[in-house]
Parts: C-alpha cells; structure tokens; sequence
C-alpha cells in the first residue's frame, strides 16, 4: 500500500493544488495517523494500518521548529504562499491546538506577514470552543464536507463518533458567519462491493443545501490526486467538477476546483 506519511513537523514549502506554494504544518505523530475520521480516499491510509507508537510534538517543539525553518526559509528569499496545517490526520485533536494557532501568528507576522494561514480541517472538532477560536483567528479556516447525506458521509468518511449528523455540522458551520471554505471530495467507483458516488443529482442537491444554509465565503472541491487505501475509487472528470461548481457559482459564491 503507498501512502504519505510527513516525518516532520514542518515540511516543505511544497505545491499545493488549491493553495499554491504551502509549507506544511504536521501536529500528528511522525510514525503513523491519527484522525477522528478514517477516510475510503485519505492519502495517509487506514487507521487501524498506521497506528502511532510516539506522542504527540509539544507547543515548544512546534514553535522551535517552525521558527527555525521560517529563518531559513527568510535567508533563502523563499516565501510560501501559505502555511498550512494538515498532515498524518486531524490537526485540530492536537491538544493545545489553539496555543499552536497563536504560535503561529506571531511567527507568520516576524517573519512573513504577507503569508496565509490555512487549517485543513474534517470540521469533527470545532464544538470545542477553543479549536472553534483559534480557527476563527487563521486566513483560510477550510472544513470538510463530503456529503450532506449522512449516510454517504459515513460511508465515505467513516467518522469514529456515532453522534455524527449532518444537521449538527451544519449548525456548527453557521457559527462561522460565513467566515470559513468549505472543502468537498467528490468522488466515485465502489468500496466493499458497495458503489460510491457523491456526485449524483441526489447528492449535489442535498449539498447544495447545505451551502445556502452554511454561507461560507468560498467552496473548495476536488478530487482524488493520489493512490488511494480503498482500490476501486475513480477521479470524477474536470468537466463534472465544472458542472458542480457552477451551481455553487449560481449563488454568488467563490469556487475552487482541483481536478
């Protein structure tokens, strides 16, 4: 199985299909995943085969090693477009994520202020009010949304906790005002001898939907770039992420779209 596992915490600057130049930000062990979903299509494999042995880099650790590499970065004349937290899973279950989040800030602003701030984020964990501050302070707070049917959502992104419900993301979404992007994998193909296709007029409605009553200032969607754990996953064609992303277009709202 080839998957992507970042060694370090800081890792980059590397191009980003939707952010451009992004020097990545890894919270998460560097010997295996850790996420609070288990996606079909995540590009760092299953849970259950990347189990970490090792604890999670402190705030000091995190905050030496960004500096650290921002001054060389400075020296250089290499200038990211964008920092971004992902990595080997969820970046928000980090424990002192929000510390880390103003960290951050204050070393974006010494050194490259004109630099974004991204989370990449499955959105699990934003009715925590301290991961739902420190997303509200960064530049792009991106929080996913695969399906607005529970079902497929489940399916695709297998979340670990039974009380998931679309109706609950989308009332924490609302909490944003707008203030966030919403991220969307669109995909097809079978998982389990079971089709997978969120990309039907069934779900594109039901997910359009969800973007009226959310707002958010902008819609990413894209689709698989990378080799996938579940083997009969397919890209959806450019021309229907276009079609897609027109009718988010229709309602006055930004469209990103990585095909």
């Amino acid at each position: 199985m080839s998957t992507i596992l970042f060694h370090e915490i800081v890792f980059g600057p590397i191009h980003s299909r939707r952010l451009g130049t992004s020097l990545g930000m890894n919270l998460l062990p560097y010997d295996g995943k850790l996420c609070s979903f288990d996606c079909i299509y995540c590009e760092c494999g299953y849970n259950k085969d990347f189990k970490t042995k090792t604890k999670l880099p402190s705030r000091e650790n995190v905050k030496a090693a960004l500096e650290d590499k921002l001054i060389r970065l400075k020296e250089e004349n290499i200038i990211p477009d964008v920092i971004t937290f992902a990595g080997n899973g969820e970046p928000t279950m980090h424990p002192q994520f929000s510390e880390i989040i103003d960290d951050t800030i204050e070393l974006r602003d010494k050194y490259i202020p004109q630099t974004k701030i991204s989370v990449l984020s499955n959105a699990m964990h934003i009715s925590n009010e301290k991961v739902f501050e420190a997303l509200k302070k960064v530049d792009n707070n991106i929080l996913k949304l695969d399906s607005a049917i529970l079902e497929t959502a489940k399916f695709i992104d297998r979340p670990n906790a039974p009380s998931y419900s679309i109706e609950k993301q989308i009332e924490l979404f609302k909490r944003f005002e707008g203030n966030f992007i919403m991220q969307t994998m669109f995909l097809r193909g079978s998982h389990e001898g079971r089709v997978v296709d969120n990309t039907t007029e069934e779900e594109v409605s039901a997910w359009i939907e969800a973007i009226k009553a959310t707002k958010p200032r902008e819609v990413m969607i894209y689709t698989i770039d990378r080799e996938t754990p579940s083997k009969m996953l397919e890209k959806v064609p450019a021309e229907d992420l276009r079609k897609i992303g027109k009718k988010v277009e229709d309602l006055g709202i930004k469209v990103n779209i990585a095909g």
